[in-house]
């Protein structure tokens, strides 16, 4: 099958894929502010690169004058969604999410690669995915090499599409959801809350997971962490997949809503900022053409907080139990975090509040760190190039250590730091939250 549409095809080919969108394609002014802040073009001035750019492919392709081909879906894939773009356009255009659009329509058009085809339908069967992820805890060892740094570790062999120089995160011999129970009852709660743990969380950064439980406890808060819960589905939603979104949102949706009523619980919390976006952004947005579905998304999301917004703005925390951490610390933002939650200010003041905790700030925190979900994988040396900037400047504030809100930046900024031989390590907010209950307890 040719890779491109060419003549009478050019012509026949299915345009209504982009219609729906055609008047907010329109809006774009070609103005170029995107380019100011775009990560990508910053490291290959390419148009292409930049959401100017792909969103005149995408009128091309609208207006029939392009086809649906290989190098238009790479263009569209060729985007952190770091959503730098929306923010900064004077005009308000969702660049991110139209691109999004752009991906789907392509896929749409000539079909999901085998790989991508047979990755997401694992992920759409949960038991087996958890299958399958269980196994790679237990053989991993045999295949990943741990490195003298917390949760670091380098391939031992080949692994097929990840870069040989990749520094990664094992997975855990045991997931996190199966190291805890469903319910974790203190004597007088405050609160009660589920914990959404996402899949990194659970499969990977266990600690952090336990971190999360350590700090709501330490607030006398209830924690409620469904069995069944899936994936949020983010990973398939960048990839323009509307459809296996609903599927995940639909299924986290009914799972939770089950313990909200079984347990009578006040707040949904999600320690990673793509699962609470999801959660309280993109379910409501995928459902808007099922009124039924967007309210049932729309109250869960009402109900749905990132861990550092509950613990300031809801409960708030514990402020007088906490010890010293004599340590120097600076702050990435990650993307969904700054600038899909808006969530900025709540991880700070966690900071500031610890003890013996000096607080640096970098230069850019908001700027990406080039980890983009999986773009990191397939675009290994460019997202090297925007992530070595990330370290240049985490390098320049002579911190000890540095702090962030989601496991993925956590485990490409510990890749960072390693390629540039840096001495940092990188922990989520919470974890150093956890550390000074930790050393308040001792000190009483």
């Amino acid at each position: 099958m040719s890779n491109q549409i060419t003549g009478a095809d050019l012509h026949a080919q299915d345009t209504s894929l982009l219609k729906d969108i055609e008047d907010a394609l329109s809006n774009c002014m070609k103005c170029g502010n995107c380019m100011a802040v775009c990560p990508l073009y910053k490291e290959i001035g390419k148009e292409s690169a930049v959401a100017r750019g792909k969103l005149a492919l995408m009128e091309g392709v609208l207006k029939g004058q392009l086809p649906y081909s290989e190098e238009f879906e790479k263009i569209m894939l060729t985007c952190l969604s770091c959503k730098a773009c929306a923010t900064k356009c004077p005009c308000g255009v969702p660049a991110d999410e139209l691109i999004i659009r752009g991906r789907r329509a392509a896929a749409k058009a000539r079909g999901l690669s085998p790989i991508k085809k047979n990755v997401f339908n694992l992920l759409k069967h949960r038991q087996l995915f958890d299958f399958a992820l269980r196994m790679a805890g237990l053989f991993g060892p045999l295949s990943f090499k741990k490195l003298p740094r917390p949760m670091a570790a380098v391939a031992r062999f080949p692994m097929p599409g990840m870069d040989a120089r990749r520094i990664t995160a094992p997975f855990a011999a045991t997931p996190f959801r199966s190291q805890v129970p469903e319910r974790i009852t203190v004597a007088n709660p405050k609160k009660k809350v589920g914990f959404f743990t996402g899949c990194t969380i659970n499969y990977i950064y266990t600690d952090m997971g336990q971190s999360v439980v350590n700090v709501l406890k330490a607030n006398d808060v209830e924690i409620v962490i469904p069995s069944t819960q899936h994936c949020c589905g983010t990973p398939v939603y960048v990839y323009g997949q509307t459809e296996r979104t609903q599927a995940f949102a639909k299924h986290n949706i009914e799972v939770f809503e089950d313990a909200i009523k079984k347990y009578n619980l006040d707040a949904v919390i999600a320690s990673c900022g793509s699962c609470a976006e999801a959660l309280k952004i993109e379910y409501p947005h995928i459902f808007h053409d099922d009124p039924q579905m967007k309210a049932r998304a729309e109250k869960l999301a009402n109900m749905t907080y990132e861990i550092s917004e509950f613990l300031v703005d809801v409960l708030p925390f514990r402020k007088d139990i906490l010890g010293p951490v004599n340590e120097t610390i600076t702050m990435h933002d990650p993307c969904h975090m700054a600038r899909g939650l808006k969530v900025t200010k709540q991880p700070r003041e966690i900071l500031n509040a610890i003890p013996g905790l000096k607080f640096v700030e970098m230069s850019a925190p908001d700027r990406c760190c080039g980890s983009g979900g999986s773009f990191n994988l397939a675009h290994y040396d460019l997202a090297r190039q925007v992530n070595d900037k990330k370290i240049a400047d985490i390098a320049s504030t002579k911190a000890d250590n540095v702090a962030t809100s989601c496991p993925s930046c956590r485990m490409f900024l510990t890749d960072g730091l390693v390629q540039n031989n840096q001495p940092q390590n990188c922990y989520h907010v919470i974890q150093l939250l956890d550390r000074s209950y930790q050393a308040g307890a001792k000190k009483a």
